[in-house]
């Protein structure tokens, strides 16, 4: 690469103080410039911030203009103005709506970051904690537990519950399998009342208007016919229990007998 080097002494500087300009003849960066000070101890200094750390308080660099090296008072004009400004707009309360981490403007040659912070001990946050624990739910996600059985300790397929009639699928492909899988989620998983779609517009564009919160069903009413059913139904399931749990002891303590008289004899 061919490079021009001019070299001239700079009055901004303490005496003795030079300035190179090299230019690039050739290449793909030819006609761009890189410029250079030198002490008069022959030290190089390839930037502004090297160049104040080595001068520290004997020279005042903060109008100095590294690539011309004269002191611009126009720029440091600017500067204030500018810090003015930020004092002023503070002062009156404008919110800082730039997220981007400030960076320390220092001597380094690198950016080095800050840290910001944001919470304080007199802020008062509101949050929604409802918004905050409720996860989003996806739709018709019941549907994945279709084709699934239940089985008993013989591996048998246990006979599926029979559905009142008043209890109506909504969605696309709805069945009774996947009713009852979502009835049985939606009273295992919620706490809130189990009322099913109540709105009409959820059976027309489920996709829109369905509510994640109830089962995939058309609203239903409960009636007191109803409730006394399944009592019934209950009460019957749990003498059958209580029968079958008798037969078991009376079964374990006749074996626990023979037990006793064969070590006897």
């Amino acid at each position: 690469m061919i490079m021009e080097r001019k070299r001239m002494d700079c009055p901004a500087l303490p005496p003795g103080w030079k300035k190179e300009e090299v230019i690039r003849k050739s290449g793909l960066s030819a006609g761009k410039s890189d410029v250079y000070y030198y002490s008069p101890t022959g030290k190089k200094f390839r930037s502004k911030p090297q160049l104040s750390r080595y001068l520290g308080n004997t020279v005042d660099l903060a109008c100095f203009d590294f690539r011309t090296g004269k002191m611009m008072p126009s720029k440091l004009q600017k500067n204030k103005q500018r810090l003015r400004s930020e004092n002023l707009s503070l002062s009156k309360g404008k919110p800082d709506l730039n997220t981007a981490l400030p960076i320390r403007q220092t001597a380094s040659i690198f950016k080095q970051p800050v840290t910001k912070v944001v919470n304080h001990p007199n802020n008062k946050v509101k949050t929604d904690l409802q918004r905050a624990t409720e996860q989003p739910r996806q739709l018709f996600w019941e549907k994945r537990l279709k084709g699934l059985r239940s089985l008993d300790v013989t591996e048998q397929v246990l006979r599926t519950m029979e559905l009142p009639k008043g209890l109506q699928g909504v969605g696309p492909d709805s069945s009774d399998e996947t009713l009852l899988s979502a009835i049985a989620s939606a009273l295992h998983m919620s706490s809130a009342p189990i009322t099913g779609q109540t709105s009409t517009a959820a059976e027309k564009n489920p996709a829109i208007w369905l509510n994640t919160a109830q089962p995939l069903c058309k609203s239903f009413i409960v009636t007191d016919d109803d409730i006394r059913e399944q009592e019934l139904k209950v009460h019957q399931a749990r003498r059958s229990l209580e029968e079958a749990l008798i037969a078991d002891g009376l079964a374990r303590a006749a074996e626990t007998t023979r037990d006793i008289e064969g070590k006897a004899a």
